[in-house]
């Protein structure tokens, strides 16, 4: 099952959702409706605390990323594009702007959220 990561600018919290999900197991991906030029340097910080490196990434919209099962936006509404798969919204706050403090708090917000996504599609479950 595929599972596609959506924010705005793909330049946090999409990035951080791809990278524990893939650390995971789970074949994910991540895009921004309007990507930003680069990664969040405090989400790259904050990653790298978990031994997760996305400084090599870069923001990408839609085009090219494949059909996914499962899209998870990250708080984004209106801004984001209808997708194909089933849909699920996590209110998260936006990393941009904010210190490496707050963002630890996004991130390990999202790596629950990761954690508990994959668990249910491990045991082949569809969470919502």
């Amino acid at each position: 099952m595929k599972v596609l990561f959506v924010c705005v600018e793909n330049a946090g919290r999409s990035q951080m959702a791809e990278a524990f999900a893939r650390a995971m197991g789970l074949d994910a991906y991540s895009c921004g409706s309007a990507p930003a030029s680069k990664i969040n340097p405090a989400a790259v910080d904050a990653m790298k605390e978990k031994g997760i490196d996305i400084a090599a990434n870069k923001p990408k919209g839609f085009a090219g990323v494949p059909k996914a099962d499962m899209v998870v936006t990250m708080g984004c509404g209106d801004a984001c594009p209808y997708v194909t798969g089933k849909r699920v919204d996590w209110r998260l706050p936006d990393p941009k702007g904010q210190s490496v403090a707050e963002v630890r708090k996004i991130r390990d917000r999202i790596e629950g959220l990761v954690r508990t996504l994959a668990q249910g599609l491990h045991k082949g479950k569809r969470p919502g």
